[in-house]
Formats: C-alpha cells, structure tokens, sequence
C-alpha cells in the first residue's frame, strides 16, 4: 500500500449542494373590488334605460342600432358574471381601455349623443374614475367626449344646435369621471385609515399574546436547564388543565429525523419512532404545524394507544424549527373540546422554549469539559490501555521462565521493542489531542496535516478533497466540533476498518458545510451502528447534534463506510 495524500480545490458554490430555497406568493388586489355593487348597479340602471331609448329602433327595424344594444346587454351581462378588475398591471389597464373603447364606438355608431346607448358613457368614466382616481377618469371622460363630439359635429356640419348638445354631454361626463375620482379617494383613505387601525390593533394583539405566554411561562415552567425537570412540571402542569387518560412528549433528534419518547403518561410507548411510525394525526399535525384536534379517531385512524377514541395533538416549535410533539388522548369519543384544543395552543409555545432551551444546554454540556475528560480517557483505554495490558502479561510470563531457569533474553527484547511501540502510542495519542482548528488554521490544513501523519504511520492511501473559499470559515466553535467528527473518523478508519484507501471531502461556503469520510475497509452491518457501546460512533452524533448538523453512517460488512456530516448556517 503507499500513502498518498492529494488535496484538491474547486468552487464550492458548484460543490456543495446545501441551501435554503425561499418562495414568496405574491397577489395583486383588485382596486375595483370595492366598488364592484356600485358599478353593477349603474351598469344595469343606465342598461335598462338604454333599452327604453332603443324601444323606437325596435319598433322600426332600425338595424344599425339593434345589434349594438344586443352587444352592449351582452357585455352587461358578461361583467356581472366576470365583473371588470383593475390590479394595476398592463393587462387589466388595456382591459378597462378596450371596455370604454367598445363604448365610445357603439355611441359613435349609432347616434353620437342621440344614440340610445349614450349613457353607457356614464359607466365608462365611472370605472375609469374609481379605478385610479381623479386624474385618470378625467383624461377617460374627456377623451370619450371629445371622440364622440367631434365625430357628432363633422357629420352635423358643425350645426349650433350639435355644438350645444356636445357642450351639455361633456360637461356632464367630465363631471362623472370627476365625481367617480373623488369616491375613490374617499374610499382609499378610509382603507388608509381603517390599515392604520388594524395594524394598531395587530400590535396590541401581539404584545397581549407576549404578556400572557411570558406570564404562562412563570407559572407553569421551572427556572432550570435541565430537560427531565421541564418535561416532568410540563406533564404535571397539563393534567390540570386538559382532563385525559394518556400523554406524551416525543422529541425530534436533528442527527437522523425520528422521534424520541422522552415523557408519557399512561402511553404505551418506547425506544424512538420514524415518521411512518406516527399516528395519522399526529403526522398531519406536524404537516400543517396546527394544533389539530379529532373527537373522533376511528374517522381519522388510531391514535398513539389503540384504545384511543379522542385525542389532541400539538407540534412543539422554537425559533422557527420543529422540536417536538405533545399528544393528549382519552377513551371517550368526544372527550376534548375548542377550549381544550385553545388551551394546548397557548400552552405549547413556551414549552417549546423551555423543551429547547433545555437540549441546547445538555448539548453545551456535551462539548464540555466532561465530555473531553471522557474522550479522552476512551482514546487512551483504546490505544494505550490494551498494550499496557499485553506488557503486563508478558513481564508475568518472562518472570516465570526466569523461576524454572529458562533463557529470557530474546522475551526481553521482544518486551523492549514492544515498550517501545507503546511509547510512540503514546506520543501519537498525545499529538492527536492537541491537534485542533485555531482562529489561524483551519479545518483544512489541521485534516492536511493530520491525515499526512495517519498515512506514514499505517500506509493507508488517504486522498483530501477541500472545496472552500480561503476567507469562508465557520465559527471557531462549530469548526472544532466538525473536525473532531473528521478526526473521530479517520481514527476509526485505522483502527477498525483495515482500510486501504480513505476519501475525506470537505465542503464550506457561506452558507454552510459538508464532511464526508469514506473508506473501503470491512465495513460493519447497520444495526451496530446505534449500539450503546459504539462509543466512537455515539460520539460523533453527539457533537453532530451539538452544533445542530445532521449526520448519517451508511456500511455494509466488506463495502466500507461513509460518515456524512452535514451543517447548514442558520439565517
């Protein structure tokens, strides 16, 4: 085997295949929205006055002026059905235009103002007005007269008795589209003021929520850290308050995504569950992120106890982030009320707080002096302890050679030789320790480094691949954690795995980071891997979870294995 270390780089926005995708629905309101009774009302008062104006075309035949009052009934009946919208865009602006364009021309085409549709005009500049206020539905009523004006005047030779008519309709059309702005200023400041209002009482909503959970929290939760505390004062505090036969609080495990029961009450429950091992509703609780409440779970499936009838349940989030679930259930159908389903809602938010507050303190105490004293004296039981052992039987053995007076020369030196290799366990133990990730070096020169000396002490091809910008580094904290994780692993590697070649990849951008260890050595069947003694291995989830990455193992025996770290910057 040779040892060859090879360190690559490439740019990570390609590589590394972690962030957050952010979608934001946005929708248009429809100004006109407001005032579609009003407009409804004109269209069909100045449509049925229309009809009575076009009786004597009727009676005639007149059939330049039947079609249009046809068309234009038709048009009335189409914006009652699909009312006119203006959202402001060039679409519903070339809508509104094409309307009021429809009608000048029905006009112009059948009378100019002695046409029976003439006060369809009415409903143009009304729309126009409403739609964006004085400045538009005076250009729209101008414009409209003006059209219908001229062409008036030119077929009537510029008579006086045209001239007064167009004088009379104009006016009275410019006057309409005003009136129509005016209403819409109107309304667009009450909307102003009635936002205001809205928006104050929002606020006062808010900070009345804030007081009573604040107020909640002091009742009902300890003042300590410690996550059986909060969990047994939060069961006790629900009891009296939710009458129920059954509870139980899972939390979530950020490493692999199952739920773990961490209290219960009269539950049937133990171990940790996937997500398909959840009831149906306590799955579309936690979909929706609703307190969800169900009188009836035969309708809905069972629920946690299959002697379950009624049942509430409450996803348990923090900062935005799932942390858990509370589920209540009773044997009675219909045992819980709106009341009780308002009550867990009040009641989950600072248990929430607390439930998290509480893990992230176990989970600084993981990383803690306690946790390193632990460590470190497993690094040593490891490597130092079973030679220390062997030396120990050996010198028993060579003392009993030398009492039946055998020779113990070639037996010394063998012991020497073999002090000797525990001495430089030692020292490589001890440099193993004090290798770490400083403000002045990091994750990848410190695994550069460490991998080089793992390689010419065992001659295991070992290949660092590093995608990360020179000035990207994560905090100091969470870099450490994460190249414990690298360094537990490649450890493991030399130890257990009887590998010949290692892959380390090592991926880090602003938005976060990614660690994968790969080995082709002997691997190991998956069930070990949640072993209470596969100390290397629980120790690694542990840090994972102490910075809040996920972290996956996949092995087979004679496969290999991969180690896969991941951490995603918070925003």
């Amino acid at each position: 085997m040779t040892a060859t270390l090879k360190r690559s780089s490439s740019d990570p926005r390609t590589d590394l295949s972690l962030g957050k995708a952010t979608f934001a629905l946005l929708g248009e309101s429809d100004r006109l929205a407001a005032f579609n009774p009003a407009i409804l009302a004109v269209r069909w008062a100045t449509m049925m006055v229309c009809l009575t104006l076009s009786a004597g075309a009727f009676i005639q035949r007149d059939y330049s002026v039947i079609p249009w009052v046809f068309g234009m009934m038709a048009n009335t009946l189409i914006r009652t059905l699909s009312p006119l919208r203006y959202t402001g865009s060039l679409r519903s602006l070339l809508d509104l235009l094409i309307e009021v364009g429809l009608t000048v021309l029905a006009v112009c085409l059948t009378g100019f103002w002695e046409s029976p549709l003439v006060f369809t005009l009415l409903v143009a500049a009304i729309v126009a007005g409403f739609a964006r206020g004085f400045a538009f539905g005076i250009r729209v009523s101008a414009s409209s007269a003006i059209t219908v004006s001229l062409s008036y005047l030119l077929a009537e030779r510029w008579a006086q008795e045209a001239v007064l008519v167009s004088a009379r309709w104009s006016t009275v059309l410019v006057l309409i589209g005003i009136v129509a702005g005016y209403a819409r200023r109107i309304s667009g400041e009450a909307d102003r003021q009635h936002s205001i209002a809205l928006d104050r009482l929002s606020r006062l909503s808010d900070a009345n929520a804030l007081l009573s959970n604040l107020h909640r929290v002091a009742q009902t939760l300890p003042a300590s850290l410690d996550l059986d505390e909060v969990l047994d004062s939060t069961l006790t505090r629900l009891r009296a308050l939710v009458k129920t036969d059954a509870a139980v609080i899972l939390t979530r495990e950020d490493t692999d995504g199952t739920w773990a029961v961490a209290k219960k009450q009269a539950m049937s429950l133990a171990g940790s569950l996937d997500d398909d091992q959840l009831p149906i509703p306590a799955r579309a609780a936690l979909s929706s992120r609703r307190v969800l409440r169900h009188g009836d779970l035969s309708a809905v499936g069972p629920g946690f106890n299959t002697g379950s009838q009624s049942g509430v349940y409450a996803p348990l989030v923090a900062r935005g982030s799932l942390v858990g679930l509370l589920a209540v259930e009773s044997r009675n159908a219909g045992e819980f009320s709106e009341r009780d389903r308002e009550v867990l809602k009040g009641f989950i938010e600072p248990v929430s707080l607390a439930i998290d507050n509480a893990r992230w303190f176990a989970r600084i105490k993981t990383v803690s002096a306690d946790e390193e004293r632990t460590r470190i004296a497993r690094d040593l039981h490891d490597s130092i302890g079973q030679s220390l052992a062997y030396l120990g039987i050996e010198l028993d053995r060579i003392v009993r050679r030398e009492d039946l007076g055998e020779p113990i020369s070639d037996q010394l030196e063998d012991l020497r030789r073999d002090l000797r290799g525990v001495v430089g366990d030692v020292r490589d133990t001890l440099y193993d320790l004090r290798t770490d990730v400083r403000s002045d070096k990091g994750f990848a020169d410190t695994m550069e480094e460490f991998a080089e000396r793992v390689a010419q002490r065992t001659g295991m091809g070992i290949a660092l691949h590093v995608s990360a910008d020179a000035d990207v580094r994560l905090p100091i904290l969470q870099e450490r954690e994460m190249w414990r994780i690298a360094q537990e692993a490649l450890i493991n590697c030399e130890r257990h795995a009887d590998a010949e070649r290692v892959d380390i990849t090592w991926h880090c951008t602003t938005v976060g980071a990614q660690l994968e260890v790969t080995d082709d050595g002997r691997g190991f069947a998956s069930d070990r891997a949640g072993r209470v003694d596969s100390y290397g291995i629980r120790g690694m989830r542990e840090r994972a979870s102490s910075v809040g990455a996920t972290f996956e193992i996949h092995s087979a025996p004679g496969e290999g294995t991969t180690v896969r770290c991941i951490l995603a910057r918070s925003i």
